[in-house]
């Protein structure tokens, strides 16, 4: 079986390259991509970053520097990264890793524009977490 759909290649290498922080995954048909950790990262499948449906997508942000720690292997058609900052909830099927990779220019800058588009940044120290929310605006 091949991840979720049946037609998608299945992989027969996948490489971790600690040092540029990129995870290079080559395909029964020839294909081979080298996918940065951020973009593996801010595209995880978990319901944490997709939501539970349309329109619930959480923007990660201050991901440029997140490393992958390790890849576990789900079944024979999956694999779960546990990234350095603590998400490790993502199944990234082989039909999901293979989207990622055809479409990586197209999904990466629809990233980008949604980060400007939110005033946001990939830098960690651009993004300072949001205040604490006080009380419940009742004044005593």
């Amino acid at each position: 079986m091949a991840g979720i759909d049946d037609d998608t290649p299945t992989p027969t290498a996948i490489t971790l390259h600690r040092k540029s922080k990129m995870l290079e995954i080559a395909f029964d048909d020839g294909s081979e991509f080298s996918l940065p950790f951020e973009y593996l990262r801010v595209h995880s499948p978990s319901a944490e970053v997709r939501g539970h449906g349309p329109g619930q997508e959480v923007l990660q942000v201050g991901k440029r520097d997140v490393d992958i720690l390790d890849v576990q292997p789900v079944g024979n058609y999956a694999v779960r990264p546990v990234f350095s900052d603590g998400h490790d909830s993502g199944l990234y099927s082989w039909d999901y890793l293979y989207a990622l990779g055809r479409d990586h220019d197209v999904l990466w800058q629809c990233y980008l524009d949604r980060l400007a588009a939110d005033g946001r940044s990939r830098d960690p120290a651009d993004n300072p977490p949001p205040a604490p929310k006080s009380g419940c605006g009742h004044k005593h």
